[in-house]
Parts: structure tokens; C-alpha cells; sequence
């Protein structure tokens, strides 16, 4: 077979099935290492392995989505809607680069102690990431009663978050601290907060895909 016709026949045929949703799961475990680096640095301090591997995951991520597109540009069939594989992908990098984010900036904004809101964020985010773990290892094989369920307790731990995040809003304004280390200390909260509600947007997405494919 002539390489044209190898070429067309790639394009034409259906990708493994296994393609994508390998994909899916490396870019969850991406966010789960960036979830667990965040809890870490919370623990222990920011150190400068801290920021490499910060730059490591987000790296990873990166390359992550770039396959996930270049495999999706080359293929004429794949396991689910085009557009769902798409969504699915950017939301995993916007969560890994979201954490990745706050990490970086705990140490550009030279904070060297930590809230327990932060510690709270940093404790449902790992919630999160790893119910996205358990979503994605059953994504190919699906049941509609079993994603429901893990999107109702993805729910759950969202409005968690917003809760932490009322609670440390309310206590940045309390007077307590001074005016940069509010502007510092909300703007991680913010990224941690997007991060959360992307790993909520990722679950009903899976969810959506599984009732348009039952």
C-alpha cells in the first residue's frame, strides 16, 4: 500500500478506540498531580522542586491537548462527537493550568504562610481531581445511572468549594489583612475556584456525552 493511500485510509478509518479516552485520562492525571502538588506546597512550603514540577505538569498538559487535537485534525471517525472531545480536553488543561497558576504565584508573590481556606481549596480540589479519575477509567463503558451519580457528588464537592470561597472572601475583607496581600491572596482563591468549577464543567460534559449516546 502506497503511503498516499496508508494516508487516506488514516483519515478515513476510525482511530483505536482506546485513543482518546487514554487521552482523557492522562490529561486527568495532570490535573490530579497538580491537585496534589497545591495540597503539598500547603503542607510543607513552596520549595524550588515545587515550581519545577509546577512547570512540569502544566508542560505535560499542554502536550497533552496538542495530541488530543492533532489526533482529532487526522481523523474523519471517532468514538464520540468531535466537538465533546474538544470541550473535554480544554477543560482538563484549563484545570491543570488553573492550579499550576496558583502554585507559581504563591512564589512570585512571595506569601510564605497559607490560610486554611487555602488548605481547604487545595483539599477539595484533590476531591475533585480524583472523582475525575473515577470517571474517566469508566468513561468507555459508561452507565447513565453511574455517571449521574458521580456528577451529583462532583456537584457536591463544588458547592463545597463556593462555600470555602465565601469563606475566605468574607475573611480577606474582614480587615485582618492588608491591602496587597488581599489583592494576592484573592487572586489565588480565584484560580483555585476556576479550577473546581472546570472539573464540575468536565463532569456534566461526560455526563451529556453518555445520555447522547444511550
Amino acid at each position: 500500500m502506497s503511503k498516499l493511500v496508508s494516508g487516506i485510509m488514516s483519515y478515513i478509518l476510525p482511530p483505536s478506540n482506546d485513543v482518546f479516552y487514554s487521552l482523557f485520562e492522562e490529561g486527568t492525571k495532570c490535573c490530579k498531580q497538580a491537585a496534589l502538588l497545591f495540597n503539598e506546597i500547603m503542607e510543607k512550603g513552596i520549595t524550588e522542586e515545587h515550581i519545577a514540577m509546577a512547570r512540569q505538569y502544566k508542560h505535560a498538559s499542554v502536550k497533552n491537548i496538542k495530541k488530543t487535537l492533532e489526533v482529532l485534525d487526522t481523523s474523519f471517525v471517532t468514538p464520540i462527537d468531535r466537538e465533546d472531545i474538544q470541550e473535554i480536553a480544554t477543560l482538563l488543561n484549563k484545570i491543570t493550568k488553573k492550579i499550576t497558576k496558583a502554585c507559581l504565584n504563591l512564589k512570585v508573590y512571595r506569601l510564605d504562610s497559607y490560610t486554611e481556606n487555602l488548605k481547604n481549596q487545595a483539599q477539595t480540589l484533590i476531591a475533585a481531581t480524583s472523582e475525575l479519575e473515577q470517571i474517566f477509567a469508566n468513561f468507555k463503558k459508561p452507565t447513565i445511572s453511574d455517571m449521574t451519580a458521580k456528577n451529583l457528588k462532583m456537584k457536591e464537592i463544588e458547592t463545597r468549594g463556593d462555600e470555602i470561597l465565601y469563606a475566605a472572601t468574607e475573611a480577606l475583607f474582614s480587615g485582618k489583612y492588608d491591602a496587597l496581600n488581599v489583592i494576592k491572596l484573592r487572586d489565588i482563591h480565584k484560580d483555585l475556584e476556576n479550577a473546581l468549577d472546570a472539573c464540575y464543567s468536565v463532569s456534566d460534559a461526560v455526563v451529556s456525552v453518555v445520555l447522547k449516546m444511550s
